[in-house]
């Protein structure tokens, strides 16, 4: 069995979101004699992380609402690493989709270092034919699951269908075909995201 982490590391100096400087997490570290503790200050949408639909819903259900049933399962990366833009429903075709099914998308994104203005996205009508399917979730190798939409519909669309949204994931290493995923989130309680470590096991299904 092999397993494969994919999640970003979080440190100062990371990638975040349109390189905002308020998104860069900041650590504090203090020694005393022999004992050090550390504290964190995070954005909730830091590196891999899974949104929650209050996210881009005004009142929408914060993050404890979500179903960790889903998080853990069988699921498909998709190799898309030729298209250019947003993935729409047309780049989506000729996959074998199913119901109930929780699909990671691999793209170029995987390959940059830095925030790529340009970024690799999930178009509205992705997003559609994703709900037409009724998967459970979808994940992107992206600090967004989509840019340049006005209103942010890919969002909506998704949230408004119960599909889970993980972003930040990277699949460079990682094959096209079937895998089992346990994406483990910290326990927040009334926000919008939170961070997750995400894992894929290989030949465990």
């Amino acid at each position: 069995m092999k397993m494969y982490d994919i999640t970003a590391p979080i440190f100062e100096g990371m990638p975040v979101y349109k390189n905002k400087p308020e998104k860069q997490p900041k650590f504090e570290k203090v020694t005393n004699g022999y004992v050090t503790e550390s504290r964190l200050s995070i954005d909730v949408h830091t590196g891999t992380h899974i949104d929650a639909p209050l996210h881009m819903i005004n009142d929408g259900e914060t993050f404890e609402t979500l179903n960790l049933e889903k998080l853990v399962g069988t699921c498909k990366v998709f190799d898309l690493t030729n298209v250019e833009g947003g993935i729409t429903a047309d780049h989506l075709q000729d996959f074998d989709i199913t119901e109930n099914d929780f699909i990671l998308f691999k793209t170029r994104n995987s390959s940059d270092d830095v925030f790529n203005f340009e970024f690799v996205y999930l178009a509205e009508c992705g997003a559609k034919l994703l709900t037409e399917k009724k998967i459970r979730g979808v994940g992107v190798d992206a600090l967004g699951v989509e840019r340049s939409q006005e209103g942010h519909p890919t969002h909506k669309t998704l949230f408004g269908n119960g599909i889970i949204i993980i972003e930040g994931l990277q699949l460079k290493d990682v094959e096209e075909g079937t895998y089992f995923m346990v994406a483990a989130p910290l326990k927040l309680i009334g926000t919008d995201a939170a961070p997750a470590r995400v894992l894929l096991f290989e030949g465990l299904m």
